[in-house]
């Protein structure tokens, strides 16, 4: 049997790049009826059936798996953000780097369009999210900034790319590999945010080794799967500092005594990632009231 990897997925047929081939392969049925999940970045192997179609025979351990967007065995993610047009939202950098945190990988931080942004206020965001112990990149994919240095990150890695809509992730992309020629989208003046352009999850190789992963654009994120106890470690800056805290079961919310309040006024933890971390708080407590 053959081996390969899961580039895509479509309209019933998974994309298996194999050998510097692309096979169009359909499931054996008792995965079917398993009602078993193949991702794309799924290891499998296949049978060949045509001289570019097969059939997938078996799937292989994971070694990871990313929940939004799903694709398994990703080694790193590249939380992308626009300094400017859409202004960046750091509740949502923040949003976004939790559910990074809890799915175990390793994080890159991109901040996109720095051609068009005032230098000081990045340099300032940078070095917040430096200080936490994320490696932050701040690049222009437009003027070609910062690619290399991002381009030498994923190198024999598979890395999806996340983050907002209209942060120009596809742009990014193009500019790392040259002949992607993924759809990219201006930003809407009436909503303030970018249109969709990526419709599906899908790996693309990059030359010299290694794949990316250019996902759908979000909106919104989910915190279900976060208990409350637990979301302090899921925040680095707060995880640090916790311990310090009189009882060990505080939330860092209104309990007397609190390390983390302690050190949020004494500037070692920034106020705005408090506050995202209040938020995420509550939007947890909200969403087990409705079980």
């Amino acid at each position: 049997m053959l081996k390969g990897i899961v580039v895509k997925a479509y309209n019933s047929y998974y994309y298996i790049q194999s050998g510097g081939k692309i096979i169009a392969c359909n499931l054996r049925g008792r995965f079917k009826k398993e009602r078993f999940s193949l991702l794309v970045g799924d290891e499998v192997t296949y049978t060949l059936t045509g001289p570019d179609k097969g059939v997938i025979e078996e799937i292989r351990p994971r070694r990871s798996m990313l929940k939004r967007p799903m694709v398994a065995n990703v080694d790193q993610v590249v939380l992308t953000f626009a300094a400017v047009n859409p202004n960046i939202n750091t509740a949502l950098v923040d949003k976004f780097l939790v559910i990074a945190e809890l799915s175990e990988l390793e994080i890159v931080l991109c901040i996109n369009k720095i051609d068009l942004s005032d230098t000081d206020s990045v340099a300032k965001l940078a070095e917040l999210y430096e200080q936490i112990g994320y490696k932050v990149l701040t690049v222009s994919a437009k003027q070609g900034l910062g690619i290399h240095a991002l381009r030498l990150l994923l190198f024999d890695k598979i890395t999806v790319f996340a983050g907002p809509s209209g942060a120009g992730k596809s742009t990014i992309l193009n500019a790392i590999q040259p002949g992607l020629e993924l759809m990219t989208g201006e930003v809407s003046h009436k909503i303030g945010r970018g249109k969709h352009t990526t419709r599906f999850a899908e790996l693309l190789p990059v030359t010299g080794g290694g794949f990316v992963v250019d996902t759908p654009g979000f909106s919104f994120t989910e915190f279900n799967d976060i208990e409350e106890a637990h979301l302090m470690d899921y925040f680095p800056d707060i995880a640090r500092i916790a311990p310090t805290c009189k009882f060990s079961t505080c939330l860092h919310y209104k309990e007397p005594q609190c390390g983390v309040k302690q050190a949020i006024a004494s500037g070692l933890i920034s106020q705005a990632r408090y506050q995202s971390y209040l938020e995420i708080l509550t939007e947890i407590r909200e969403s087990k009231k409705g079980y």
